[in-house]
């Protein structure tokens, strides 16, 4: 397969790309596809370049070096954050930041308002197809029963939860999520793992953990960082057996 066909057929498409930081080089020839619809996991050391990486995807960071497309042709280093985020990449950071103050289904409608102004979004009124996409948001992140309730009272697993439906409420084509399970109880984490798999039936998720725990019930392909490049990739069982990896993460 050619580069372009590689390119062409994925989602994201990320080639020989390089960032350095006062001669470090948090990402060294970072090579990286994923498929329309795939359930990715990145796992890796401290400092292995899995922020970065996500940085150059959002636009926060521009690249040295390399390749990064969207959707086959869209060349995401010629777009800034924002128009990134109009494009349909959304991005969910470790820690949670919702509207406290305000109901758990205000905060989605916040979320569904996407380009209208703060003024313009307190005198809109929801049309029936956006209360539908609201209540169906409600339903996949479990919180249905606490629509009404506020954000802040919720537990730190169900701020994530919610934090994921503000993503999804923007209807994006590709999440990129941030150490979902990090601070949650056994349950939440199981759940939460459970609720990333259905999101990736309509959805293209990457996801950057820790905890292989959670990393092994996510059930899919597992890419290795290491000092900014792909040390492994395959399944959990494939890459926890290299020798390479086990040297560099699993075995501290």
């Amino acid at each position: 397969m050619t580069k372009k066909s590689s390119a062409g057929e994925s989602i994201l498409y990320l080639d020989g790309v390089t960032v350095s930081f006062d001669g470090f080089k948090a990402l060294n020839a970072l090579s990286l596809i994923i498929q329309p619809g795939e359930l990715r996991a990145i796992i890796g050391p401290n400092g292995a370049g899995k922020t970065t990486m996500m940085d150059v995807i959002t636009g926060k960071t521009k690249p040295d070096e390399g390749e990064i497309y969207f959707e086959g042709s869209v060349d995401l280093r010629r777009h800034d954050e924002a128009r990134i985020a109009e494009m349909g990449i959304g991005r969910k950071f470790q820690k949670p930041t919702v509207f406290e103050n305000h109901s758990v289904r205000d905060n989605l409608v916040l979320a569904l308002a996407g380009k209208r102004s703060p003024f313009s979004t307190l005198l809109h009124r929801e049309s029936s197809a956006e209360a539908d996409d609201i209540a169906a948001v409600l339903h996949t992140i479990g919180l249905s029963r606490q629509a009404e309730d506020l954000a802040g009272g919720l537990s730190h697993g169900q701020k994530q939860w919610l934090e994921i439906g503000m993503l999804l409420a923007q209807n994006p084509k590709l999440l990129l999520v941030d150490e979902p399970a990090a601070g949650m109880t056994d349950a939440e984490t199981e759940a939460t793992a459970e609720l990333l798999k259905a999101i990736a039936k309509d959805h293209s998720v990457v996801v950057v953990e820790h905890d292989m725990t959670f990393v092994r019930d996510l059930d899919c392909k597992v890419t290795v960082l290491h000092e900014g490049s792909v040390l492994a990739e395959g399944s959990l069982a494939s890459v926890s057996a290299d020798s390479r990896v086990v040297e560099v993460y699993l075995g501290r």
